[in-house]
């Protein structure tokens, strides 16, 4: 992705000095997910799918849930409009929003209006330039997804055994 050209990659040892408003992007399997550092830790991004098919809010969560043990890279703007301040309020701002949408207003789309006053999603527009790499994307992502239900189906019988056995 072009706007990742300047990204630098950091482990959380690194990130106690993140700059206020500073666009994260975190590389999973299949796709980069986007936040906006607000200081003290946290981080605002679109929770998006991640909580279910309905998509979930604009949320703050700490930098370690962001990562969700991936790398980070900060993503740079060098033309942006904003200071860092602003881009924090700015995704301030939206906290709360509950309007997901994967193609046309996703966590990517979220920071880039934060810091540069356009939602705008490199993914989206690689996945229409290439489609053979949208149904890439789509595998991967159903197949994490299905991995993630079937180890969380997995704790739930192995909790239930548990309560089981403590009642017995």
């Amino acid at each position: 992705m072009n706007q990742h050209q300047e990204a630098q990659c950091m482990n959380l040892a690194s990130m106690r000095d993140l700059p206020l408003g500073a666009h994260l992007a975190s590389k999973r399997h299949g796709y980069t997910h986007h936040g906006i550092y607000v200081g003290r830790g946290r981080v605002i991004h679109y929770a998006g799918l991640s909580r279910g098919c309905c998509g979930g809010p604009i949320e703050a969560i700490p930098l370690e849930h962001f990562s969700a043990g991936f790398g980070i890279e900060i993503v740079r703007h060098p033309d942006s409009p904003y200071t860092g301040a602003e881009v924090a309020h700015r995704a301030a701002s939206r906290l709360g929003e509950r309007n997901y949408r994967l193609l046309t207003n996703n966590c990517e789309h979220l920071c880039q209006w934060c810091v540069c006053g356009n939602g705008k999603s490199a993914q989206v527009q690689a996945c229409i330039r290439n489609p053979a790499r949208a149904v890439t994307v789509l595998i991967t992502l159903l197949v994490c997804k299905l991995v993630r239900d079937w180890r969380s189906a997995s704790l739930l019988r192995t909790s239930d055994c548990l309560i089981a056995a403590l009642n017995y």
